[in-house]
């Protein structure tokens, strides 16, 4: 028997929803160092852990929401969910940038994959707005943009495996190649591994799959109380979905690229979120297979296109940032996260008025 949140009184179903975000940060914070360990005994890159591993635990709230309110007959609220994610998860790195003293985030990141990694990004979000905007037919019963989106992200995770270890370009600083990057990230990984030296591979993966079971359950809940708190609050499903559950279901990114940001895991922090972002446009599909009716794409608003939008332009600013390399900011923040943290505020209040 499903527990039906919506007999609870609305504070009764806001208090479950903090104690739930509680866990799902919680987890999320010390998921980072068993996902940093793995890299380090495997060899495998920080980027690609950041992308596979821990992109795609941390994702494991935005699926639990996503089948839950599909299911359950909430397909705008799930579609929203994994928009709303996108859009405050690039907002999240912006905030992050606050944890790196000497330098602005996007003058820092080593790895030139992230770069690829939010090309893609901006390319699969693109494909949902279109289908948001011109409607979408079922195939197989699921929405042909749907279909277009998944197949996306399976090459774009296998155009990034093959990119791994590839420099198709090096990073520079004030106009000279700047090796000292990767001197402090790989001194950055071994500090952060000291602490499981004598752990064994087995070990380190057996508790990455306990969390991330916790993060799945916690984000379960989440789900179901955003759910029930999108109907008791009158606010409506869209809007929460990009709000509320979208925050809630963000925090092991949040807590995975503090925590990352803090031990000089920078290229760790930004693929989790990247990554997460990649997966979330790929559930579009999850939401089609589970869901009743016609495609989700075809029953998309003007709100959901406008959050696909505003997915693209805050992760176009941080790839100019990227692009840029410059090093100035204001109130510990870079230029370009500034830009970042001002269009995503702009946007919601864009999103109140459309919900």
């Amino acid at each position: 028997m499903i527990l039906q949140f919506s007999q609870f009184n609305v504070f009764v179903n806001f208090a479950i929803f903090l104690v739930a975000a509680g866990v799902v940060w919680a987890a999320g914070a010390r998921i980072t160092h068993y996902a940093n360990a793995i890299s380090y005994q495997t060899g495998i890159g920080q980027a690609t852990i950041g992308l596979l591993l821990l992109g795609g635990i941390t994702s494991l709230p935005e699926i639990g929401a996503t089948v839950t309110s599909a299911a359950s007959g909430a397909p705008d609220l799930a579609l929203n969910n994994l928009l709303g994610s996108i859009a405050a998860q690039v907002a999240i790195l912006a905030l992050v940038d606050a944890f790196i003293r000497e330098r602005a985030l996007t003058s820092s990141i080593p790895d030139p994959m992230v770069f690829l990694q939010g090309g893609l990004n901006i390319l699969l979000l693109a494909i949902i707005t279109a289908g948001a905007v011109v409607g979408d037919v079922a195939i197989l019963g699921i929405g042909a943009w749907a279909w277009f989106s998944i197949l996306a992200y399976a090459f774009s995770v296998y155009l990034l495996a093959q990119s791994q270890g590839r420099r198709s370009w090096l990073v520079a600083y004030g106009g000279k190649v700047d090796h000292t990057l990767d001197e402090q990230q790989d001194k950055a990984e071994r500090e952060a591994n000291k602490a499981f030296e004598g752990e064994s591979l087995r070990r380190l993966v057996l508790w990455t799959a306990g969390l991330g079971l916790v993060i799945l359950i916690a984000g379960y809940t989440l789900s179901r109380t955003g759910d029930a708190l999108s109907e008791q609050t009158g606010l409506g499903g869209s809007f929460v979905g990009f709000v509320l559950l979208a925050f809630a279901t963000s925090l092991p990114e949040l807590a995975t690229t503090i925590t990352a940001a803090k031990a000089g895991l920078l290229t760790l922090a930004v693929s989790d979120i990247l990554g997460t972002n990649l997966i979330n446009v790929g559930l579009v599909f999850v939401i089609d297979l589970v869901a009743q009716g016609e495609p989700i794409l075809s029953q998309a608003d003007s709100f959901a296109a406008f959050g696909a939008l505003l997915g693209i332009a805050v992760t176009a600013l941080f790839m100019i940032g990227m692009a840029e390399r410059a090093d100035k900011t204001v109130l510990r923040l870079g230029l370009d996260s500034l830009a970042v943290l001002l269009c995503y505020c702009a946007g919601l209040v864009i999103l109140f008025f459309l919900r």
